[in-house]
């Protein structure tokens, strides 16, 4: 990552891991840099087992207003370059909760980075805009897929028409943000409700309903239901289910595996220490 690895900070708090954009004389405008860091570092967070969740937010004044003009003007003449880059929505396969702390201004590739968060807290009098029509563009990135799931047909068809600026307040009147917090207090919060989910909350289930929320969007109930079982009868899960039990009784924290990297088998993780000798 080299001279790039500024443009967006990583801090781990215990199983927290904080990530910021870091650009604030620019808002923390979008760019190619902040780009590649910022997926690499969830894709890094994804394969830590010591990363129960993460949190994003903004260096500065703002969250990410969108694409920095510079980069927007030379987009404009050669189009934008899609070769070798993974989609704006990334995010999305991340199976570690990833909370959103929207410190100030919010649009464009910045509000889709919050619409593929699975929580969202806005720091009150924060600017949010989709601002794409306002731009001559399309609803980008699966905005038009994400936001009437979100906040519904007509709020989206609204939003994504219009392009216009909405603050903190009406963005949760509306459903697009879960909470409102005072400026000052925001990471606090946002932090808190990380730490809840890392103390007591299974690692395996929460990816598990992560998927799910995904994948039984377009089911029937009735998949959904049938679904969920086979999730529960996969090699691996019995032991969460067990853990979280007995600790409820016993009234005691869970002490709940670590998700496994990409690609290890539930079933023989943790791995076991080798007898001694």
């Amino acid at each position: 990552m080299g001279g790039d690895a500024g443009v967006v900070l990583s801090e781990q708090r215990g199983a927290v891991l904080v990530l910021t954009l870091n650009r604030p004389d620019r808002l923390n405008a979008w760019t190619r840099q902040m780009e590649t860091r910022y997926f690499d570092l969830l894709d890094d967070a994804d394969d830590d087992p010591t990363v129960r969740a993460i949190v994003v937010t903004g260096a500065g004044r703002g969250f990410c207003p969108g694409m920095d003009a510079e980069s927007l003007t030379k987009a404009t003449v050669a189009g934008p370059s899609k070769a070798d880059r993974r989609p704006m929505t990334h995010a999305l396969t991340a199976r570690k909760p990833l909370i959103a702390a929207i410190n100030g201004a919010c649009a464009g590739i910045g509000l889709v980075q919050a619409l593929v968060s699975d929580v969202r807290f806005v720091a009150a009098g924060a600017k949010l805009a989709t601002s794409f029509t306002r731009r001559g563009l399309q609803a980008e990135f699966s905005t038009s897929w994400l936001l009437p799931r979100l906040v519904g047909y007509g709020v989206a068809t609204d939003l994504l028409i219009s392009g216009r600026t909405i603050l903190a307040e009406e963005a949760h009147r509306l459903g697009l943000v879960n909470e409102i917090v005072p400026g000052e207090h925001l990471m606090e919060r946002a932090l808190d409700y990380a730490r809840d989910l890392v103390e007591n909350c299974s690692p395996v289930a929460m990816a598990d309903v992560k998927a799910q929320i995904a994948d039984d969007w377009d089911q029937s109930q009735e998949a959904s239901f049938a679904a969920a079982l086979e999730i529960t009868d996969r090699p691996g899960r019995n032991i969460d289910f067990r853990e979280g039990v007995i600790s409820y009784v016993e009234k005691r924290p869970p002490a709940f595996r670590p998700l496994p990297p990409k690609g290890v088998p539930l079933d023989s993780w943790p791995p076991q220490e080798e007898p001694a000798t």
